[in-house]
């Protein structure tokens, strides 16, 4: 090979390192997979669907905080709804988790009742590095990949709880004052303004709104992601099944699989 060639090949092996550095760096500066980075790759335009929400809509809180949370739980759908009251979360695959802080305190319970605080200690971590002192949390506890997807299997496995994230949706206390009755734009509104400084551990969920709902799902299953979760934006929280936070699967799933499964 001749000098020339050499220089070529050595600047094309340079070319391609400053190309994964950038997309190693992007991956650390944005853990998550975006809702705008999906739609691109999917070739589908967003207008700006998103409810813009202003520093007002996080209203005054309740007076007295009510004592006894229990999970609002997602009704299975077939067809993504795309009215524009609707918001629509990606879904990641993980395990449903509570998160509540009280002082010192913090706790993660799960669906059954349990509290893996000591499980996952990143998020512990990141709770108590909050400024606010109170509040609770719902999310899901996911292990991200350098890919930006949820990787089920190492989260199952229990070898990596060092690394497990909580996907945060929902605020449903702070500072002391229930804010379950508030409607879930204001609820967003507020979430947004205790994870602002966004500390590592906990990440706030992207979601779009209204009539883009579908083209969103089909680029989620096209990407290989687990579905959309979609949610009335202008309901409160409330215990139990709802039908106003609707999940659509991706059938191709490896999740639709383990659902096949603990039938059998």
């Amino acid at each position: 090979m001749s000098a020339w060639s050499l220089a070529i090949a050595a600047e094309d092996i340079n070319a391609r390192k400053r190309d994964i550095l950038a997309i190693v760096f992007f991956i650390r500066a944005f853990p998550a997979l975006t809702i705008p980075y999906i739609l691109a790759q999917n070739g589908v335009l967003n207008p700006d669907s998103r409810q813009k929400t202003s520093k007002t809509e996080a209203i005054p809180y309740l007076p007295h905080m009510l004592k006894g949370f229990e999970f609002c739980i997602r009704t299975v759908g077939i067809t993504v709804p795309d009215g524009d009251n609707w918001l629509h979360e990606i879904k990641y695959d993980g395990y449903r988790l509570r998160l509540e802080r009280d002082g010192d305190r913090v706790s993660l319970i799960t669906k059954g009742g349990y509290d893996w605080s000591k499980r996952y200690p990143w998020i512990v971590e990141a709770a108590l590095k909050n400024r606010m002192k109170q509040f609770v949390i719902d999310g899901e506890a996911v292990i991200l990949g350098v890919d930006g997807y949820s990787d089920f299997n190492a989260l199952h496995s229990g070898k990596h709880n060092d690394e497990v994230q909580l996907l945060a949706f929902d605020v449903l206390a702070m500072d002391g004052d229930d804010l379950r009755d508030l409607p879930l734009s204001m609820r967003k509104a507020n979430l947004a303004r205790l994870l602002a400084r966004r500390p590592d551990g906990i990440f706030l969920s992207d979601f779009e709104q209204g009539e883009i709902g579908p083209d969103l799902f089909r680029a989620a299953c096209n990407m290989g992601l687990e579905g959309l979760v979609s949610k009335r934006r202008d309901r409160p929280y409330r215990a139990g099944r709802s039908p106003y936070w609707v999940k659509v699967k991706n059938r191709k799933h490896p999740a639709m699989d383990r659902v096949m499964e603990s039938f059998k």
